[in-house]
């Protein structure tokens, strides 16, 4: 139980007052490292101590880890297991409220949900069959679009109309095949409640108190869904400051949204937990030239610490070995962790010279935004089985499949087959089983055989992975079946590593199959639900444990929510922070730069180092640079230009000898 002096003993007054104010509608700003996470999760225990039923609590947030951090931590608060309260992120919460009820928009409930390579497969289809030229399928560009028309965030104008035929197939495409892609997770609920007011109702009866976490990066879709579901008891927690997507549709004004739209109580949290006050003091000095914001001024009791030091090296190959050795100094120095730095850019061109500088530094590193591991073609191959097998009609998957290994099913026979389909408006699964039954069809005998053999290895495999538990085994099973093992020796002969490593990769996603199976928490380790789940979390995949020990180098934008004891911000340069393409994007505005600029500096706890090369490389010229007019910003008393460190022979073996014993260590 927390008795309310307890909780006064574990909080701050203004905490205190945000966990303990349950009724009415309530904004939280919460300031960087103000112990947001902390308030959200003791404000839910408290609600359940009064007795409020966990099935009334729906806490939303944008990552599974965020939502799994915080459902663990209310669990550990409380020590109760909690099978009825509703942790989750906005698209998963879609995805649950289309399971029950999906069939009211004229989907069969076994829907599938399309990642972005299947989005893009089916984008390309669409453009061939309305002939459009390669030359005018921006792929990226129409994804963009589509996604915009789709979410409200832009209408039709004279440049765009051209591809509203492109727009109008991709929809039926999706309809055709019984598959949602991921903004639908969010613009179908909103649809369906709007449809039917019964199934709106039964959500609004359910849910008596919504929490929204990172309300700052909420779009006008996310917003909208919440104002539907929300009567009067929802609180929504953020930062105006560090508002840093709205090129994918977030909204910070969507604040303003909120207190138009309930009667609101603001509560501020200012009180930093993380940094120092140096560290804060710049974050204040830079953030405070923005304009469009709610006064703030973070504080912190963690005494006044370092100055923030800035390096201004030759080019981005002097960066970068100042970064790795200053990395290897203060780890053998001060006895850090990799795992301790962070080393933050704003685009990923810059990473290839400071994954350069730590692999000659044989410093181990984790960068973030590499392939997926949903995304290896190994993995894609068989989670596509996995897809046709739970859903006949998803013909993006099953064209990936269908000669994969080969089996005799050319581009002439899948030529074929897209006729048939055309000839009877019908999916690529019903137009095989045509081609097959009709004597008058012109496929060959061989092609209905080779057809046939692939359609009895699906439904043969369906009966088995449908039916009963040892998911695991069973898609063990379907890979031997396939000769999947055959088909990479054969792509690739002369390379015995890359069949190797694929093995592994396949080997890892029978592993994560069956601990997901035997968890005990879940309650439902169906096919159906296993799909859904790697969907929703190959968006957002980090995997912690493989990262421990290892320095953190990864792009603003993903560090969000992170915080490390020694940050490095790499390339404060004009033209990289603020960045001339999203200066350019926004008619000039620089405050979204700002904002990142003012994430990432708060995300150090002890140490800011920040680099602003003189030249550097940009495609195959070097250009001179100009220092970031952020660093002007920040308040001079708090900065100190540092020079990179010399070693002595004596702390350069101390150092490599420490590197050593992590490796042995790891071994």
């Amino acid at each position: 139980m927390l008795n309310l002096s307890d909780l006064k003993n574990e909080l701050n007054p203004e905490q205190f007052r945000a966990v303990t104010t349950t009724d009415g509608a309530i904004l939280i700003i919460a300031g960087a490292g103000s112990g947001k996470t902390r308030v959200i999760t003791f404000r839910i225990a408290h609600m359940l101590d009064k007795g409020i039923p966990q099935s009334q609590i729906l806490a939303l947030t944008f990552t599974n880890k965020a939502a799994k951090e915080m459902s663990d931590r209310i669990k550990d608060l409380t020590q109760r297991k909690l099978q009825n309260l509703t942790v989750s992120t906005f698209h998963a919460f879609g995805v649950k409220i289309l399971r029950q009820d999906i069939d009211k928009l004229g989907y069969r409930e076994n829907f599938s949900i399309y990642d972005e390579t299947d989005r893009v497969a089916l984008i390309k289809e669409c453009g061939r069959e309305l002939k459009f030229s390669p030359d005018s399928m921006d792929i990226y560009m129409l994804g963009n679009l589509i996604s915009n028309i789709k979410t409200g965030r832009k209408d039709w104008d004279a440049k765009t109309s051209m591809y509203r035929p492109l727009y109008e197939s991709y929809q039926e495409g999706l309809k055709l095949y019984n598959a949602v892609d991921f903004d639908d997770l969010i613009v179908l609920p909103i649809k369906l409640f709007r449809e039917n007011p019964e199934v709106l109702a039964r959500y609004r009866d359910r849910y008596k108190y919504i929490m929204v976490d990172e309300f700052q990066d909420t779009s006008h879709q996310q917003y909208e869904m919440m104002h539907l579901l929300a009567d009067k008891n929802v609180a929504v927690v953020g930062d105006d400051d560090q508002s840093i997507y709205s090129w994918r549709g977030a909204d910070y004004q969507n604040i303003v949204n909120f207190e138009h739209d309930f009667d609101v109580t603001e509560i501020r949290l200012e009180q930093n937990y993380r940094s120092t006050e140096t560290i804060l003091e710049a974050a204040n000095g830079v953030i405070s030239h923005n304009k469009n914001r709610k006064d703030k001024k973070l504080w912190s009791g963690n005494g006044s610490g370092k100055p923030i030091e800035i390096f201004m090296p030759q080019n981005e190959t002097d960066e970068a070995d100042f970064i790795a050795e200053s990395i290897l100094g203060i780890a053998a120095e001060e006895r850090r962790k990799y795992d301790e730095f962070g080393v933050l850019i704003r685009a990923n061109t810059q990473g290839r010279a400071l994954e350069e500088a730590f692999l000659q530094n044989n410093i181990p590193y984790t960068m973030s935004g590499g392939t997926s591991f949903f995304d290896r073609k190994e993995i894609k191959d068989i989670v596509s089985y996995l897809r046709v097998i739970s859903n006949h009609d998803d013909d993006i998957n099953l064209l990936r499949i269908i000669n994969t290994p080969r089996r005799g099913i050319g581009r002439a026979a899948i030529q074929l087959l897209n006729d048939e389909a055309e000839k009877y408006n019908c999916t690529l699964w019903s137009a095989i089983n045509s081609l097959i039954n009709d004597p008058a069809s012109a496929a060959s005998d061989a092609l209905k055989d080779d057809l046939k053999e692939f359609t009895d290895l699906i439904e043969r495999n369906r009966q088995k992975l449908l039916s009963g538990r040892g998911l695991s085994g069973k898609v063990r099973q379907l890979v031997e079946d396939v000769n999947y093992k055959d088909h990479l020796i054969t792509e690739y002969p002369k390379n015995e590593k890359a069949v190797r490593f694929k093995l592994m990769n396949i080997e890892s996603l029978f592993n994560s199959m069956e601990v997901w199976e035997n968890d005990p928490d879940n309650d439902n380790p169906s096919l159906f639900n296993y799909l859904n789940r790697i969907t929703l979390v190959s968006q957002d995949n980090n995997d912690d444990e493989s990262n421990k020990g290892k320095v953190n180098l990864m792009t603003i934008h993903a560090s969000k929510g992170l915080e490390f004891p020694v940050v490095f911000i790499a390339g404060a340069e004009e033209g990289l922070i603020p960045h001339a393409r999203s200066v350019e994007e926004n008619g000039g505005d620089v405050e979204e730069e700002r904002r990142l600029f003012y994430v990432a500096i708060t995300r150090a706890r002890d140490k800011l180092f920040i680099t602003s090369c003189l030249k550097r490389r940009k495609m195959t010229m070097v250009a001179d640079c100009e220092p970031s007019r952020f660093l002007d910003e920040i308040p001079a008393n708090l900065v100190e230009y540092h020079e990179p460190k010399e070693f002595t022979q004596e702390e350069s073996h101390e150092i490599l000898s420490g590197f050593l014993d992590q490796l042995k260590a790891k071994l």
